[in-house]
């Protein structure tokens, strides 16, 4: 069983909003602090979202603004909300065990951390 899965992705128009949701076994958002990747075809994965379990939330340039993290401990998920899409947003995104420290620069996630999920697709065009 894997301890983080994705879901919630799907193709909108520019301008539009995807919701995702991240469901965590057992009680991991309690302990650890939960972030959002995404990868896109021939480009490296990149950390745009991060909450920590302490509260700190942190967002990379790319999406700090269009993108608001959250988090539901009675159901156990991280919610990625995503508005203003962009055809560069277009990636698989995924959610993993992350760092998240206050002023962090970029979002990294933990070296320890090699069970990814699926992900799920999120595809943004007209």
């Amino acid at each position: 069983q894997l301890p983080l899965v994705e879901s919630g992705g799907g193709s909108v128009q520019p301008g539009g909003s995807l919701r995702l949701t991240c469901a965590a076994s057992g009680y991991l958002l309690n302990i650890f602090n939960i972030g959002w990747f995404r990868q896109a075809p021939g480009k490296e994965r990149e950390g745009g979202s991060c909450i920590a379990y302490g509260g700190n939330i942190n967002y990379n340039n790319a999406v700090r603004g269009r993108f608001t993290i959250s988090r539901d401990l009675a159901n156990h998920t991280v919610i990625l909300q995503m508005n203003n899409l962009k055809p560069e947003d277009t990636a698989v995104y995924y959610c993993a065990l992350t760092l998240c420290r206050e002023g962090d620069q970029t979002i990294e996630p933990r070296v320890d951390f090699h069970s990814w999920g699926p992900g799920t697709q999120v595809t943004v065009s007209s």
